[in-house]
């Protein structure tokens, strides 16, 4: 994309711009979560302990993916607005100093994770019959972990200079890389061996290769986004604390994730491997579900970060309910869509009738919160945008373990499987109207600070 192609954050109308900027994250993610589920597909094709083996690694994967969502959220906000200042040349310097923190952070802590697989995943619920599969997927998995940082923070600067088609082009590429390879790695189709589940995280790792040597080419040489070198120790301290002091709080919040959803597969695992099996292919559905969302989550933070940097407060607040809005009326639809679409949905992912029945399930009831859980999630990267990473963290806190986790918990105390569900759904409830309260507080909050400038200016 060339740099008068790209929508104009601070002057463009605002419908237009934020289409511009999240129809090319739609499709480049629809094609990404396809893939993976794809992967789920296959994987499933071996039985159901594989299947709940890598429903089991979820919560343990997306740790490390969490964290370079944070490095990612602190360095779009923070290059976004030195680019909307005119200093193209700190954006290329931070954004070097991002690539090199992000290596390094996911790598201590994939060395890490990767000696202690049995004693965590035997944490969150994992069997005998199970571990094997864990530990043939994770011990590839954690080293391919370092990888994945470069493409995912390296998509964050091209998003924060504007350009959100070239991201969704390396997603998509990625997944398509990742797919092709799932059935002759896990199967062992023509000349390549038959591997199992432990095919699925090579053809993962030789994805991520493939991307981490693209972005870094692009981005260094082509682009010209970052800048052709190492930082020196001095320059990556400098770079570092400004991009940590947004990502430190926007990756901790997006570890919670996780954490909440081992805390929740543990709970799960109480109903059997089935129900393991069902939450995990649930799981893959609501990534493409909330597809929107996610996209929104990516385009919405640089429109509002350069308007916040420019003093457009007013185009702020237009955008956040525009999204919100959107994003209501969409999910319903999505609600409605799964509703119907149930039993077909299970057939295509379960051979036991069992695993079957408690996929229709969890169609029939999580899907009803994610609009309201579109609201957190927007809310949560807005107030990132604006530089306003703890408020983001507590929301992240109360959301997870204050609503979701306890009344999770009590619903499946009272009511079992289907009281889970559906006291999930009571939380998203609760959660996103704290959300939407206190991000419309911050917005005058904000306005009120800029009047006073205006006034002693």
């Amino acid at each position: 994309m060339t740099q008068s192609s790209k929508p104009d954050l601070i002057h463009g109308p605002i419908a237009q711009t934020l289409r511009a900027m999240t129809v090319p994250m739609i499709l480049g993610m629809v094609m990404l979560m396809t893939f993976g589920l794809v992967d789920t597909f296959f994987v499933s094709l071996l039985g159901t302990d594989q299947l709940a083996a890598i429903s089991f690694t979820f919560p343990v994967t997306f740790t490390l993916i969490s964290l370079n969502i944070g490095l990612g959220i602190g360095t779009s906000a923070t290059i976004a607005r030195f680019l909307g200042a005119g200093k193209s040349h700190l954006a290329k310097e931070y954004g070097t100093g991002a690539l090199m923190l992000s290596f390094l952070l996911v790598g201590v802590l994939a060395v890490i994770g990767f000696f202690t697989i049995e004693p965590i995943f035997r944490l969150i619920g994992a069997t005998e019959t199970e571990m094997p599969y864990i530990r043939d997927y994770m011990q590839v998995w954690y080293l391919a972990g370092a990888l994945l940082a470069m493409p995912m923070v390296g998509n964050s600067v091209l998003r924060a200079s504007g350009d959100t088609k070239t991201p969704s082009i390396i997603m998509a590429f990625g997944g398509l890389i990742n797919a092709v390879l799932d059935p002759l790695l896990i199967f062992g189709w023509g000349p390549f061996p038959a591997l199992g589940i432990q095919g699925a995280a090579i053809a993962t790792l030789i994805a991520w290769a493939v991307g981490c040597t693209y972005i870094i080419y692009l981005l260094a040489i082509k682009r010209g986004l970052i800048l052709p070198r190492l930082l020196t120790l001095a320059e990556l301290r400098m770079t570092s604390k400004d991009i940590l002091k947004i990502g430190l709080p926007a990756a901790g919040a997006n570890m919670l994730t996780p954490l909440a959803t081992g805390v929740l597969t543990a709970i799960i695992a109480g109903y059997g491997s089935e129900a393991v099996a069902a939450w995990g292919v649930g799981g893959r559905l609501e990534s493409i579900a909330c597809i929107v969302v996610l996209a929104l989550s990516m385009s919405l933070p640089p429109f509002i970060s350069q308007n916040y940097g420019a003093g457009r407060l007013d185009r702020v607040k237009d955008g956040y309910l525009m999204c919100l809005r959107f994003v209501m009326l969409w999910q319903i639809g999505i609600f409605l869509l799964m509703w119907f679409a149930s039993p077909l949905i299970a057939m295509a992912f379960a051979e036991e009738q069992k695993v079957a029945e408690l996929i229709r399930l969890f169609l029939m009831v999580v899907p009803l919160g994610y609009g309201l859980q579109g609201v957190i999630i927007l809310t949560n990267s807005s107030f990132n945008a604006m530089h306003k990473p703890m408020s983001a963290l507590l929301l992240s806190i109360l959301r997870l373990f204050v609503f979701l986790v306890p009344i999770s918990y009590l619903g499946s105390q009272l009511y079992d499987l289907p009281g889970m569900f559906w006291a999930g759904v009571l939380a998203n409830l609760l959660t996103a109207c704290l959300a939407f309260m206190w991000f419309r507080r911050l917005l005058r909050e904000e306005a009120a600070v800029q009047m006073a400038e205006g006034v002693s200016g």
